[in-house]
């Protein structure tokens, strides 16, 4: 994955056809973000998002479903336990940051 930017002014990426431009002032908008105006650290990171779903689009291809059928199932919490060293038992939820056991 490889954001970058074009003479200060255009975001581009190889894993997308998305695009960020500047406005001036700092401000930049995004392709699949209309009518918002982001700072440079947001534009990156919508960029880096749009390059992720890429990814995950090819991934969900070879799973057989779409890629919002893939995210959406795979946001949910996992209804398994996983066993881990000496016995315990722990529920992951990265979402939350917390560990239940």
């Amino acid at each position: 994955m490889a954001v970058q930017v074009v003479g200060r002014s255009v975001m581009t990426s190889d894993q997308t056809e998305h695009q960020a431009r500047s406005v001036g002032s700092g401000g930049w908008v995004v392709s699949f973000l209309p009518g918002r105006t982001l700072t440079i650290e947001q534009a990156t990171a919508a960029m880096q998002a749009a390059e992720a779903v890429a990814f995950v689009r090819s991934l969900a291809d070879l799973v057989g479903l779409t890629t919002l059928e893939t995210v959406g199932l795979a946001i949910q919490e996992s209804p398994w336990s996983e066993t881990v060293s000496g016995g315990a038992c722990v529920r992951r939820s990265w979402r939350r940051g917390w560990l239940e056991k």
